[in-house]
């Protein structure tokens, strides 16, 4: 997890956790009322990193053309 500080103090210094961030690469939460309620990360062009995200959210069918649910359909006849 990466460094946490407040929105008062995100605010005037913001540029300079911007620049931290990009040269760290390392996230930033910014709480309110000691809530987290923002995470600030480096944007990444990695292909890997969107494949790491999307891992274990698609579902495996052995026949993808074959119709998913047909018996959920009723008939309009």
């Amino acid at each position: 997890m990466g460094k946490i500080i407040s929105k008062s103090k995100f605010k005037p210094k913001s540029l300079e956790y911007f620049r931290q961030i990009e040269e760290s690469g390392e996230e930033l939460i910014i709480t309110d009322r000691g809530r987290p309620v923002i995470k600030v990360i480096p944007y990444s062009v990695k292909p890997i990193e969107a494949i790491k995200l999307l891992r274990n959210t698609i579902k495996k069918y052995k026949n993808p053309t074959e119709p998913v649910g047909i018996e959920d359909w009723e008939s309009v006849n």
